[in-house]
């Protein structure tokens, strides 16, 4: 509903200027009547304009109201105070000021064409060129207009400074357009009969306000555009510094990111550089990525141009166990535009985290790059290149990683890994199948399905058909003591991962994804079988799924760091294109804020989604506790998630704990989004990065 009602007034905003301005020339263009008879129908014709606006007001108020009963005021305060008044004022001013006038005229003129032969009396021009009969319908349009830019441009967060600007082009504006009309009402007025300015007269008078107002928008276009270029190289610590509410002292001056010490001094910087994982020591195991383009083949047959990890889609599955050693080898043989491997999910030390630009440079074709790291968490994660990911990941620079628990369980469990992806040409595959896979599983068979969404701004729908099952893990975290459900089915933001268990019945279980009833995986006992109907579903839903379990902190602890995090859409430039913008605080990359904490900081975010699409927020080399949303706390098993899909018009409370120094990338997860400006940052105090980005350099994480 919230969607609806931003696109409503969206729409009717467009719509009212359009009904405002046919409006405001009428009224202007009223003396310019020659007979009686034609004043007469352009004053009724008027006076039908008058009302008609009301129509697309009544519905921009009316979604307006809507927001303002039922949703908090982050939603709809800049659309009370702002959008509501432009909209409502200028027309209450031609419904108490120009309609009387209008009535007046229009019964002037009917009076006069009782008579025979009646020409148009001083008194009618006089009354036509009133500056109160015309000034409100313009004022009108002025206030559509503005009130348009407000929808395409909305002020986040809400500061009257910002906003000063176009209300006071509006009020500017208006006052011109009074100016001009005064002088107009008396020019006319001192004339016994009025003469109609010539043809060419008025075409050059508009032609010389036109020409004015061109230039002006020229000169503003042309500077935002300029504004709006990245520079060459930029350092990722710079820019915009939020401390959540703690005051900013000399030491944490936006410049050093000191740490303020017991006697006031700074502690010793850090380089990102130096936060690494294990240096000595034989790893547990090793493994080697070669990043490489190839041309691979689809289980029917199609082939896909693909950007690969060893030559296969997705690229190998990295099974490994809680607490190993890891040393992996990444190889770039040909991809020119350079390589990573970001290890999503895994909350592993920062330079070992793979991001080019943050914690290290980009790896281009013929280098290589090594990562070590203990595996300190069990579940399901996922790897993937973070240079120029958005590309990178479309084309397939991407695999399944899992950690396994120290000690196997005496049960034997079918794993299955189900990395959903579509390919360029709309080719949709689990792993390389774009076919309907089909699995022999023998009865009694404890299974588990570990769905992980690799789609680009795509909310990925998984329905499991045929037993009930339990969710056991949001984003590689076990959920505790999960219910039974049937008839429901899962969506899985972009980057996040739900793993799903059951125990084989003797007939079959069919997992299909995203509708699509020609692929999916079928399981039965012998491998055969029809795939079933699929059900009316429901979504599932974590916040209160589960039971509640200690956690290391709640909604009631005391934090150290408060922070808000809007999202929101807006009209304007990114690297000198015009776009619509997905921004954060009403900022893209690099003016987005860059959130600082202390280690061992206690830290809660409020994330709002004012904008009309999904966005899933992944913060880097950290899990958030999910405390509420849209107000209602979170009262099943604690939910913790690294890929929060924020839906238009939810709130989320989430809170975590600074455990892991560095600087730490927290960007919206549907690519396309980040690779807009949608990217921001996590930075320790007393951290700092010798990488940079920019286009004098090989870093491009998005």
């Amino acid at each position: 509903m919230y969607s609806i009602s931003v696109q409503i007034i969206l729409f009717v905003c467009l719509l009212f200027v359009i009904f405002t301005w046919i409006g405001s020339v009428k009224a202007s263009r009223l003396l310019y009547n020659q007979s009686l008879e034609r004043m007469h129908r352009k004053a009724s014709k008027l006076l039908f304009w008058s009302w008609f606006p009301a129509i697309p007001a009544a519905a921009i108020i009316g979604a307006i109201v809507w927001m303002q009963q039922s949703m908090v005021p982050v939603f709809w305060q800049d659309r009370v105070f702002i959008q509501a008044p432009l909209v409502v004022l200028p027309i209450l001013t031609i419904w108490f000021v120009s309609v009387p006038k209008l009535i007046k005229l229009r019964s002037l003129t009917k009076q006069s064409l009782a008579e025979p032969g009646a020409a148009i009396e001083p008194t009618i021009y006089h009354r036509a060129a009133s500056p109160g009969l015309i000034i409100p319908f313009q004022m009108t349009a002025l206030g559509a207009l503005t009130a348009l830019y407000f929808s395409l441009v909305p002020p986040v967060p809400f500061r009257w400074l910002e906003i000063s600007i176009p209300l006071a082009a509006f009020v500017l504006a208006t006052v011109g357009l009074w100016w001009r009309h005064q002088i107009r009402f008396k020019q006319v007025s001192k004339m016994e009969i009025y003469a109609i300015p010539t043809f060419w007269k008025r075409a050059l008078t508009l032609v010389g306000v036109m020409a004015v107002v061109a230039g002006s928008v020229y000169y503003l276009f042309t500077l935002a555009m300029n504004n709006s270029q990245l520079p060459a190289e930029i350092d990722m610590a710079s820019g915009t510094h939020d401390y959540g509410g703690q005051a900013v002292t000399a030491n944490r001056s936006p410049h050093n990111h000191g740490i303020e010490g017991m006697n006031g001094s700074s502690a010793k910087m850090v380089s990102v550089a130096d936060l690494t994982g294990p240096r000595e020591g034989t790893p547990d195991r090793h493994f080697t990525l070669t990043a490489q383009k190839k041309t691979v083949t689809l289980s029917s047959g199609k082939t896909v141009d693909a950007w690969t990890y060893n030559g296969q889609i997705p690229g190998p599955e990295l099974r490994m166990k809680k607490g190993e050693l890891i040393e992996v080898t990444l190889i770039n043989e040909d991809i020119e535009h350079g390589v990573t491997a970001h290890w999503h999910g895994l909350d592993v030390p920062n330079a070992e985290d793979g991001v080019a630009g943050a914690t290290q440079n980009a790896v281009m074709a013929g280098e290589t790059y090594t990562y070590r790291f203990r595996a300190e968490q069990v579940g399901t994660f996922w790897y993937h290149s973070h240079q120029d990911s958005q590309e990178a990941v479309s084309m397939g620079l991407f695999g399944a990683l899992i950690v396994e628990p120290k000690v196997e369980t005496l049960q034997q469990v079918k794993d299955i890994t189900v990395m959903t992806h579509r390919w360029k040409g709309n080719t949709f595959a689990i792993g390389a199948s774009d076919q309907l896979e089909r699995m022999t599983i023998a009865p009694g068979t404890p299974v588990r399905m570990r769905l992980i969404n690799t789609d680009d701004w795509v909310q990925q729908k998984y329905t499991l058909v045929g037993t009930h099952f339990e969710v056991a893990a949001i984003d590689g975290t076990e959920l505790n003591k999960p219910g039974v459900l049937t008839n429901t089915h899962l969506v899985v933001a972009t980057g996040g991962r739900n793993d799903i268990t059951f125990i084989m019945p003797e007939r079959p279980v069919y997992l299909n994804v995203g509708g699509n009833r020609s692929s999916g995986i079928l399981m039965s006992p012998d491998g055969k079988g029809e795939i079933p109907e699929l059900p009316q579903t429901v979504a599932f839903d974590p916040l209160q799924y589960g039971d509640p379990t200690a956690t290391p902190f709640d909604a009631n602890s005391r934090f150290d760091r408060n922070f808000t995090l809007i999202l929101d859409n807006k009209l304007g430039f990114y690297n000198r294109n015009l776009d619509f913008l997905y921004t954060l605080n009403g900022e893209v990359f690099p003016n987005t804020p860059m959130l600082m904490v202390k280690e061992g900081d206690l830290v809660k975010t409020t994330i709002v989604n004012r904008g009309n699409v999904d966005h899933p927020m992944h913060l880097h080399g950290h899990h958030v506790l999910v405390l509420s949303r849209n107000g209602k706390p979170s009262t099943g098993s604690p939910w913790w998630s690294d890929t929060l899909a924020v839906l238009p018009g939810e709130t989320y409370e989430v809170a975590f704990v600074a455990n892991n120094p560095g600087l730490w990338m927290d960007h919206c997860h549907n690519l396309v989004h980040a690779a807009a400006g949608m990217t921001m940052h996590l930075m320790y105090e007393g951290v700092t990065t010798p990488f940079s980005v920019g286009s004098s350099t090989i870093n491009h994480p998005e």
